[in-house]
């Protein structure tokens, strides 16, 4: 099944044009009231755009109004990116979910645990390629502060220098403490970032180019990739919102969202767009609302776009069941629990409806990132929903509202 573009009417697939109009206004508000710059929304089913509009700019300033093909940084809307094309090596019988990840990266293979008392322990055991695709790895972010190994990271900053090959980056981390012991607990982390390794080791090729011919190239994602080239640059949305991610801590998002200091934001240092050179793998990547419809209809397909697969169906089935035990359920990031969500191999994954507090199906999959971009696949409705926007460390969620207003517009 292709992707087809506003070629069909709501009506056609299931949806009300009437209760669409309600998605507008609700999009504006953010826009007029709440600081985001703007806001572009996109609805596919069965393989058919019928509803995709946009409010507000893409950069406020100069008076550019954003577009259906503004480009944004997706942040970590990267993380599904790179772990769908390492899954491509997995089906090459390149390694398995249970290989100690330092059969491949050595560094990996003493790792030590950062107690709470400040001691350093060996780890329980070692660090499994599986753990990595679901956060339960021990590794952790700089930005996070609910262990200290936090404090660890924010003194090395291994993310910190954009001018770093990934290999650079993946052999600092290795010199760090883990946060918890491996399998002990879901944490957020850099654990994409050391997979975007392990593609280079397993291929034996740049990051860059294994996703451009494993996945861009074949799914014709023509905006995507680590850089943005000098003819697109006037595309490219300007960020606005909370300090960088990068270079602060939630808590000092917070603060600066309650006392009032949200506005634009320079990430050019931190999330360069012009280097060809520049690739990690929880986040990095620019991309456009169609051209990452195009990823996630394939994902709704079970791998396959236009003719051409990428992926046998049960691989993506198996990618998106749940691959935590319930122990670890419900996962957090910075305090905030996915209630009534598992995680699969790279994505998070609906396990109970009425716990999460949306409307939706059981199987529903996506993922987001940290300029609030957005996007869940519904296998059980055929049904793709993509928001976009490029407001740093957003504390409101215009995209639960989306979902919402999705929602309520299917009528059969």
């Amino acid at each position: 099944m292709s992707v087809q573009l506003l070629d069909v009417t709501p009506e056609a697939v299931g949806f009300s044009t009437e209760r669409l109009k309600r998605i507008r206004p609700v999009m504006q508000a953010y826009v007029d009231g709440r600081g985001y710059p703007g806001i572009s929304t996109l609805l596919s089913r069965r393989g058919r755009v019928f509803y995709a509009e946009q409010v507000g700019w893409r950069d406020r300033e100069r008076d550019l109004p954003l577009t259906l093909d503004t480009i944004y940084r997706i942040y970590s809307m990267t993380k599904p990116v790179v772990c769908t094309a390492l899954m491509t090596l997995f089906e090459e019988g390149r390694f398995l979910l249970t290989d100690p990840l330092a059969a491949f990266l050595p560094a990996f293979e003493r790792m030590r645990v950062l107690e709470p008392d400040g001691r350093e322990v060996e780890a329980a055991r070692p660090i499994l390629v599986g753990d990595l695709f679901t956060h339960t790895a021990g590794l952790t972010y700089d930005f996070l502060e609910d262990a200290p190994a936090g404090a660890r990271y924010r003194e090395a900053q291994p993310m910190g220098d954009a001018s770093r090959s990934l290999a650079e980056v993946v052999d600092a981390l290795a010199e760090l403490p883990l946060a918890f012991h491996p399998g002990s607990r879901w944490h957020y982390s850099v654990a994409t970032d050391v997979l975007a390794r392990l593609i280079e080791v397993l291929s034996g090729t740049s990051l860059q180019h294994f996703l451009q011919e494993r996945l861009f190239g074949p799914l014709g994602m023509t905006d995507t990739g680590f850089w943005v080239p000098h003819d697109k640059r006037d595309r490219l949305a300007a960020m606005y919102g909370n300090p960088d991610i990068a270079t602060h801590t939630l808590s000092e998002s917070f603060a600066a969202w309650q006392a009032g200091k949200s506005g634009r934001q320079e990430v050019e240092a931190t999330y360069p767009s012009a280097s060809p050179d520049f690739a990690r793998g929880g986040h990095g990547l620019f991309s456009t609302i169609t051209d990452y419809l195009r990823f996630a209809q394939m994902l709704l397909n079970r791998g396959e776009l236009d003719g051409v697969r990428l992926l046998a169906p049960k691989t993506v089935a198996f990618m998106h069941l749940n691959h935590l035990p319930a122990a670890l359920l419900p996962y957090e990031i910075g305090g905030v629990y996915a209630l009534g969500y598992g995680f699969g191999l790279g994505s998070r994954v609906l396990l109970d409806v009425a716990a999460s507090g949306l409307p939706g199906s059981v199987g529903e999959f996506g993922w987001s990132g940290a300029a609030k971009t957005y996007y869940w696949v519904d296998p059980q409705e055929e049904l793709v929903g993509l928001f976009m926007t490029q407001y740093m460390v957003g504390f409101e969620q215009p995209e639960k509202d989306f979902v919402r207003l999705a929602y309520q517009a299917l009528v059969h």
